[in-house]
């Protein structure tokens, strides 16, 4: 299999297999090998991103359903093209649509798919916090009636186990509606009662995904049939597997599936924090967040920074760094959002205890759980079969940390020892969930609440990398490109993505901030002027001109990035929240940030436009090196163009299909990202071996910034400040970053 590169496009939204088959000449043009498709899986209706899958045992009917699939598969084939499949794995959509889990409520752990679903049924019937007001209230007010073989509550219809609605039809009473609910394997309640009452593994904090139990080899075939059928045809090429942390054993995950497809590369979304390494998984690599994060740091002018820093920290009066903000949001995200998760936890624990006859209280392992998860620096260990000297580690060190914020710490080192040497049952299952959970509470605390409460950079705010390490030494970065070409040569290494916080093209214009660190100052100091100003905190104005920046000039971006505002004022929870807007000040925050970027549209500064040139050169920089690095690049829809894009669901916004294909037919910097792929793209395609089986190196001095492949005599080279080429070495591609940019190069030499 050629390693080229891939092209992610999403589906929905007007773009299905019929359409996307219209595209394919023009995207094989680009010169990638692959075409990387998101999940195509029965999905809820109206989905806008396939990972709420319905029915794992058809393609979605909305895209065109199998025929429609083999039809683009035969057409990729016939372009040059292979297809890397996105799959769901670790959950299913919660909710009515769902075939499988409508015949569990309606016969509960007798139904044929009850093994599928991870459902603690110990703890009473499966909870569905869907209500909008408490049962007895909604049959007050002739809301609960029984239709056919359903009770109607509201806008639900909610399935009946057969024989336990006692003949009633139509309305029923208060205590009618209680008595039938009380015969099912399933209860109604509030939805504000989620977090005390779910009994059901959720993704995340989203209680309308529901945990699949692929560990068991049964529920494993049945959920993959259709996906292993695919592969065995021939019609798919390769597997992305989606947040592989969620399950319960992901190396015995990967083993089954690879064995099950021993010729299929599989790529796994692993997020790796610093200094973590991938494990020994039968894989080709992740993703690549963590290819997206050196690159990132490659780019970013130390020096700079500390300007940028001293600037932000002198307006916000923040103190303290990144990680001690995570602990924070640790803390509050498990007194909140993930509250059902830590319940779930000590009832573990106390089951352990009484196992063992140990005496505990319900605090005390409440305290002692909440530390170490809080205290745990990793999405997860990977015990399995047992602990290794990396999950030893770690799980000590989280203890010796957790230790230091309990009086005794008796119970922690009590409940890490049952984590790593754990036999029996209960211990185990203790063990699984303490993984889960630090996933999903780390995810929720970084990404989702810190990354936007600590605005110093935000190019530095992405999924994978670390806001308190926005550069990287150089010695540091050479080391993780020659580990990556010795260990993971074929790992995807992504640009932008459906996740990623912002577009590659939007981080090249905030990085470009630690460049020209005086002009950002010039552009902050009189924005402070703005109307508005004096009303709203200067932290989360750094980080509405950061995002203003990112976008400025692209299509509708001032309400583009007023929308975002209210996200991101949402997802730092210290303000406004999700579930109680302070939609005043959401207001007044967008109608300032709409203000800047309309006096920026009226008297462009030239502070502005210097950011933005450097900008330009920075993305030109960014996309070249990620052509050329170990690995395979991956360009996100609309990516061999300009991308300007923040967070969900800006991300997903349609590229215009049209202009890409008129690409390059100007100078600006969508046409001058096209040259570079085609040239870089074409380099692979010319040179395979060079780039499966090149050394790599990197160098920095003088203020240029150098990547170079060798194999057998040939090389090729990225170039950023650079003046002369190196002997032996012919310009491919240039740009000469004229004005306030940088020249960037690409160089080869053949033998």
């Amino acid at each position: 299999m050629t390693f080229t590169a891939s092209y992610r496009v999403q589906l929905r939204e007007g773009m299905d297999f019929a359409a996307l088959r219209d595209r394919l000449p023009q995207i094989a043009a680009l010169g990638v090998s692959h075409l990387y498709l998101p999940p195509i899986l029965a999905a809820q209706p109206g989905s806008t991103h396939g990972y709420d899958v319905t029915d794992p045992t058809r393609i979605d009917p909305a895209l065109g359903g199998r025929d429609g699939f083999e039809a683009l598969s035969r057409a990729a084939r016939d372009a040059g093209l292979e297809i890397i499949l996105d799959i769901v794995p670790n959950h299913m959509a919660f909710g009515l649509d769902t075939p499988w889990l409508v015949d569990v409520l309606r016969h509960g752990q007798q139904s044929e798919h009850a093994p599928v679903f991870d459902i603690d049924w110990a703890a009473g019937p499966l909870v569905l916090p869907w209500a909008i007001e408490p049962l007895a209230e909604t049959a007050e007010a002739g809301g609960v009636a029984i239709e056919g073989d359903s009770m109607r509550v509201g806008a639900l219809s909610l399935p009946l186990a057969p024989g336990t609605a006692d003949d009633a039809t139509g309305p029923l009473s208060p205590e009618q509606a209680e008595t039938v609910m009380g015969r099912q394997a399933w209860r109604l309640l509030p939805w504000q009662l989620e977090r005390d009452s779910i009994t059901h593994r959720r993704f995340f904090s989203v209680t309308g995904l529901i945990g699949v139990r692929v560990e068991d080899a049964a529920v494993f075939e049945r959920t993959h049939a259709e996906v292993l059928d695919l592969a065995r045809q021939g019609l798919i090429h390769g597997l992305r597997v989606d947040h592989v942390d969620g399950l319960v054993d992901p190396g015995g995950y990967l083993e089954r599936l690879a064995a099950s497809l021993p010729d299929l590369p599989i790529w796994v979304e692993k997020i790796l924090v610093t200094g973590e390494t991938l494990r020994d998984w039968p894989v080709a690599g992740t993703t690549g967040y963590e290819a997206a994060a050196v690159i990132a740091q490659s780019l970013t002018d130390p020096d700079g920074l500390k300007v940028i820093d001293a600037l932000w920290r002198e307006a916000t009066g923040i103190e303290g760094d990144f990680h001690a903000q995570v602990e924070t949001a640790k803390r509050e995200m498990l007194t909140d959002e993930l509250a059902a998760e830590l319940r779930q936890l000590r009832g573990l624990a106390e089951a352990v205890a009484e196992d063992e006859g140990r005496p505990t209280g319900p605090e005390i392992l409440r305290e002692a759980l909440s530390e170490l998860l809080t205290a745990f620096p990793r999405y997860r260990s990977y015990i399995g079969a047992g602990a290794d000297a990396d999950d030893r580690a770690i799980w000590t060190d989280s203890a010796d940390h957790a230790a230091q914020n309990v009086r005794l710490r008796d119970e922690i080192d009590w409940v890490v020892a049952r984590i790593l040497e754990g036999e029996t049952a209960p211990a185990r299952r203790l063990a699984v969930r303490m993984e889960q959970v630090s996933g999903a509470l780390l995810a929720k605390a970084h990404e989702d609440t810190a990354g936007f409460r600590f605005n110093r950079l935000l190019s530095a705010n992405e999924v994978g990398a670390d806001p308190d390490r926005p550069t990287a030494r150089t010695a540091e970065i050479a080391a993780f490109w020659s580990d990556r070409q010795a260990q993971w040569p074929h790992a995807l290494t992504l640009g932008s993505s459906h996740d990623t916080k912002r577009s590659e093209d939007a981080r090249a214009r905030i990085a470009a901030i630690t460049h020209a660190p005086d002009a950002f100052a010039a552009l902050w100091r009189e924005a402070e002027g703005l109307p508005g100003a004096g009303t709203l905190e200067a932290n989360r104005r750094f980080y509405a001109m950061q995002a203003a920046l990112a976008l400025w000039g692209a299509p509708e971006a001032a309400e583009r990035v007023a929308a975002h505002m209210v996200k991101a004022l949402r997802e730092g929870k210290e303000v406004s929240y999700w579930i109680a807007p302070d939609e005043a000040l959401e207001a007044r925050m967008q109608d300032w940030v709409r203000a800047l970027m309309a006096r920026w549209d009226d008297t462009r500064p030239p502070d502005l436009l210097r950011l933005v040139e450097i900008g330009e050169s920075l993305s030109l920089a960014e996309l070249a090196l990620r052509c050329i690095a170990p690995g395979m690049p991956d360009i996100y829809q609309g990516g061999e163009g300009a991308i300007l894009h923040l967070t969900d669901p800006d991300n997903r916004r349609p590229p215009d299909w049209a202009a890409l294909a008129r690409l390059p037919a100007d100078d600006r910097l969508a046409d001058r990202k096209a040259r570079l792929v085609r040239h870089a793209l074409a380099l692979r395609a010319d040179a395979p071996a060079l780039f499966a089986e090149g050394a790599v190196e990197w160098t920095a001095r003088d203020g240029s910034r150098a990547m170079t492949r060798r194999h057998e005599g040939a090389r090729v080279a990225v170039e950023i400040g650079t003046g002369a080429a190196p002997a032996g070495m012919r310009e491919i591609w240039a740009d000469p970053g004229s004005g306030a940019g940088f020249p960037v190069r690409l160089l080869s030499e053949k033998t």
